[in-house]
């Protein structure tokens, strides 16, 4: 692993586990009301693309980083869609 790959694995680790917090909240109170709909679906579309870049690119911070918050943000989409 070079120097760029480990920032990249850095970078993708902090803005997903940034997103860990808003994940336990919904969890726990199985809402979403806070969340804009078109935000989710707009951010979880744009998360599934950057996974598709990484694939095709070979660039494992990108893959790892992005799949992980596709998880994470498809979980709260899901509640938003199912409970508002």
């Amino acid at each position: 692993m070079d120097g760029s790959e480990g920032l990249g694995l850095l970078a993708g680790l902090l803005t997903t586990m940034a997103f860990v917090p808003q994940v336990v909240k919904t969890w726990r109170t199985r809402r979403a009301h806070d969340f804009s709909l078109p935000m989710l679906v707009m951010f979880v579309a744009g998360v599934a693309f950057w996974l598709i870049y990484g694939l095709i690119t070979n660039a494992r911070p990108i893959v790892y980083a992005n799949a992980m918050t596709l998880c994470l943000a498809s979980f709260i989409l899901l509640v938003k869609l199912r409970r508002g």
